[in-house]
């Protein structure tokens, strides 16, 4: 799976918690220290253990660099292990992925546009400390937004500051005019009702998509649930995940099935093991412990016991 969250990339959420930032500062938090190297081949850092860098970076049929959202979603992916890597790291990190994916033409565009990325990110953060802060959600919300649209002409062309950002500033819009609504105590609720629909006319095709993500998940979810307590098998719940989702997320999906199935069933084995022992020292638990499971699974065994 990849970092981001499994069913919703980057968009309001983060601005509303940006707003929520400003309208009740928090205290300075301490540099996480680095971490030791990892042996998993995708963890640039440990908090990033089990999973796989982000965003579909692509070049076009004439070698060209395709400057869109997911060029960004790369770029935030290895950025979201600062504290645990120094920045020249990760940047070295990031453009040894481009190399990875791209021919030398576009992973050089896109090198380009990551000095750009980090230049416009140090400006935003240093202008970000002129926002006042505000307990209006949406007014602070808004004033962020509008700071990142005036700052990135200093950093991006028009074309690729539309193309990295276009589509997450359009979530970020949606969202905060619904924000408007909800908030406007003058509105009954039908006349709220009526504003949001119309803004569900207006919504563009990718942004209902990305809108009806998480929904459809849940709805998908519970229909597998549903089939597994009809006793179907792995092969019908892997075609109503692929014919919701696409096949290779429905394999995804079927993996993760399958590490839980095993991580319940070494949990049940030590549970009966613990009861058939009775009344020993801990230091005989801690064996019976180690036997099924690593340091870090430990910590989880609480909510068992």
């Amino acid at each position: 799976m990849t970092a981001r969250t499994q069913w919703k990339r980057f968009g309001a959420g983060a601005l509303v918690a940006g707003a929520l930032y400003y309208a009740y500062p928090k205290p300075e938090v301490a540099a996480v220290a680095a971490a030791p190297p990892q042996s998993d081949p995708f963890a640039f850092v440990r908090s990033m253990e089990g999973t796989r860098p982000d965003g579909a970076v692509r070049q076009s049929a004439e070698g060209q660099l395709v400057v869109d959202a997911e060029l960004g979603h790369l770029f935030d992916y290895y950025l979201a292990g600062l504290g645990e890597k120094d920045l020249q790291a990760i940047r070295a990190e990031i453009e040894r992925e481009l190399d990875r994916r791209l021919a030398p033409g576009p992973a050089a565009q896109a090198k380009r546009l990551l000095a750009s990325y980090l230049d416009y990110k140090r400006a935003l953060a240093d202008a970000e400390k002129s926002l006042v802060p505000v307990a209006d959600l949406a007014k602070a919300g808004r004033a962020r937004l509008e700071l990142k649209q005036r700052l990135r002409p200093q950093f991006f062309s028009a074309g690729d500051a539309a193309g990295l950002f276009g589509a997450g500033d359009a979530y970020d819009a949606d969202a905060l005019a619904r924000l408007d609504i909800e908030q406007n105590g003058t509105l009954t609720p039908a006349q709220r009702e009526a504003q949001l629909a119309v803004l569900d006319k207006r919504m563009p095709a990718a942004l209902r998509e990305d809108r009806e993500a998480p929904t459809r998940v849940i709805r998908t979810e519970a229909s597998v649930q549903k089939l597994r307590e009809q006793g179907a098998g792995d092969d019908e719940v892997y075609r109503l995940r692929a014919a919701a989702f696409s096949p290779d997320a429905a394999g995804r999906l079927a993996e993760l099935d399958r590490e839980e199935s095993a991580w319940k069933g070494r949990i049940k084995t030590y549970l009966a093991q613990r009861a058939n022992l009775g009344a020993v020292p801990e230091a005989m638990l801690q064996q019976v412990r180690d036997q099924h499971f690593s340091a870090e699974e430990q910590r989880r065994l609480g909510a068992y016991e």
